[in-house]
């Protein structure tokens, strides 16, 4: 299943009506559990730094949501937004400099390519490395653009059934996905001998969230995917299964999952 020609239809809606994007965004952090897990992190970090201006780069930014919440829940904090996408990216600038957020600047950019030295006190990663088959490559340059002390957010699939595969043979149910997922210990692997230590590390969708994921998540998309049209009908579908969905969620982000098809993990550069 290919979850970018969905991403696509959503993108052109908001294109065609930016007034849109706000309520959207919001409906994102609502209906995605992992937006759940990465806010309670960013709040954590943030923390760190007291009342400092902190520099962000938003790694494989997508549809600008990360961002958004970042530029008004983390401040003070200047954000540096890259992505492949150049459409996505054209978007996010006209709604965030319409909205007179002038510490964020969008770019199209490869992770693969990224240059500055010690520039970053925080880098967002969010479902990103899951694409990406050179992960060390990218995984090295952001060591090299955080400052001494800076953290590294990574959110992505597990190999605990991440990407809807359960097993070493299984193909991911996302086509776009280089990899299932990561472990604590692949993440730990790669990282550590590029001089990063981890500090913090979470399993999302545990037994709780992998059901709100297929009510949620899989089974809309599948539909939309099959017809177009379906996306008219989501909001009759949610207005029914949205309660159980939202239960769900809070069971999952209030327990400690031992193992989760998601994880969350914190590292920094000592």
């Amino acid at each position: 299943m290919h979850y970018d020609p969905v991403k696509d239809i959503f993108a052109d809606v908001l294109r065609k009506y930016p007034s849109l994007r706000s309520l959207f965004y919001r409906l994102l952090d609502l209906l995605f559990l992992r937006a759940w897990y990465v806010h309670r992190e960013l709040r954590e970090i943030r923390k760190n730094f007291s009342g400092k201006n902190i520099k962000i780069l938003d790694a494989g930014s997508g549809y600008g949501q990360y961002s958004y919440f970042m530029i008004r829940k983390l401040t003070p904090c200047s954000i540096s937004a890259i992505d492949v996408k150049e459409s996505w990216i054209e978007d996010c600038q006209r709604f965030f400099t319409a909205k007179n957020f002038t510490d964020i600047k969008f770019e199209v950019g490869d992770l693969l390519e990224i240059s500055v030295k010690e520039a970053c006190d925080l880098i967002v990663c969010v479902d990103v490395m899951e694409h990406i088959v050179e992960d060390v490559k990218v995984f090295q340059n952001y060591y090299n653009a955080l400052k001494p002390g800076g953290y590294l957010l990574i959110n992505t699939p597990s190999i605990f059934g991440g990407s809807d595969a359960h097993s070493h043979d299984d193909e991911s149910f996302i086509g776009e996905h280089a990899r299932n997922g990561y472990s604590f210990e692949d993440l730990t692997g790669k990282l550590s001998p590029l001089g990063f230590k981890p500090y913090s590390s979470r399993y999302s969708y545990g037994f709780w969230g992998d059901l709100y994921w297929r009510l949620i998540i899989k089974f809309p998309i599948l539909m939309v995917n099959k017809l177009k049209a379906a996306i008219l009908f989501l909001p009759l579908y949610y207005l029914f299964t949205l309660p159980f969905g939202l239960l769900f969620m809070l069971i999952d982000y209030k327990k400690r999952n031992i193992v989760g098809s998601g994880i969350t993990y914190v590292a920094q550069k000592p």
